[in-house]
């Protein structure tokens, strides 16, 4: 399998999968509520912390070319309408250390709201001590799953 690496910045998002939204139309996380359905899917998210880390890799942009699980309409809340979810490993470099990750990636055409930029990646990753907003990262994705233009 071959890999690719491309530079990227910790930027702030919208708090929604995280739970943190002070304006979030969830009662939990998004990643929390979603959890138990990937996992009856054959997706376990455990090892992950329960939110998103957004990283910019402008001026370049990627998408998904064949991602590893895709989950299509998810009926994950009761309130709101299916949703459809890709994932694709990947690693994340930070100070030295590497770190197994996920990009989720909600598909826009499904979505409610709370949209990224195109250059922005979604991570889901285990929880990072002392990573920060503006911290730059090296991020390793599958060529066959990923492409990065």
């Amino acid at each position: 399998m071959t890999w690719q690496s491309v530079a990227g910045i910790v930027q702030r998002g919208h708090q929604v999968a995280s739970g943190r939204a002070k304006n979030s139309p969830y009662e939990a996380g998004t990643i929390a509520l979603q959890t138990p359905h990937f996992q009856r899917l054959g997706l376990d998210l455990s090892g992950y912390f329960p939110g998103t880390l957004n990283i910019s890799i402008a001026p370049k942009t990627f998408s998904l070319i064949q991602p590893r699980y895709t989950f299509a309409d998810l009926q994950w809340h009761p309130d709101f309408v299916p949703e459809t979810f890709s994932f694709s490993p990947c690693y994340i470099e930070h100070r030295q250390q590497r770190y197994d990750g996920l990009i989720y990636y909600p598909h826009p055409e499904t979505k409610l709201g709370h949209f990224q930029a195109p250059a922005t990646l979604e991570v889901l990753a285990p929880f990072i001590l002392n990573l920060t907003y503006g911290d730059r990262l090296e991020l390793s994705l599958h060529r066959a799953e990923v492409r990065i233009e």
